[in-house]
């Protein structure tokens, strides 16, 4: 295993929301697996057809998971401050309709 991608239902201010997130072990790091992953988990999201829009939140910081959410077509809606683990996260908020995005499955 390398890693994992995850598709979850939670709630924001009351309301229910679809959200994705990622890690890779630092030795595979680098070699386009976590984008495919992603992009896999979002075009069977797409055959499902219940989750709707799906956010992704990678820190501000992280420019691989950054990249990724730019290169699958997610919309950057702008920073925000994210409450997880007892400790608060500068986020960048981005979000995606499974089936529209555009990016390819390559690096």
């Amino acid at each position: 295993m390398a890693g994992t991608v995850t598709l979850w239902s939670d709630e924001e201010d009351g309301t229910p929301v679809s959200e994705i997130g990622w890690m890779v072990l630092p030795e595979y790091q680098g070699r386009g697996l976590a984008k495919a992953a992603v992009r896999r988990v979002l075009d069977a999201a797409a055959q499902d057809g219940r989750w709707g829009e799906v956010h992704a939140n990678p820190g501000v910081t992280n420019g691989p998971s950054n990249g990724i959410c730019r290169a699958l077509g997610f919309r950057l809606l702008g920073e925000r401050d994210l409450g997880f683990a007892g400790r608060v996260l500068r986020v960048n908020h981005w979000v995606v309709v499974p089936g529209e995005h555009l990016g390819s499955s390559t690096e």
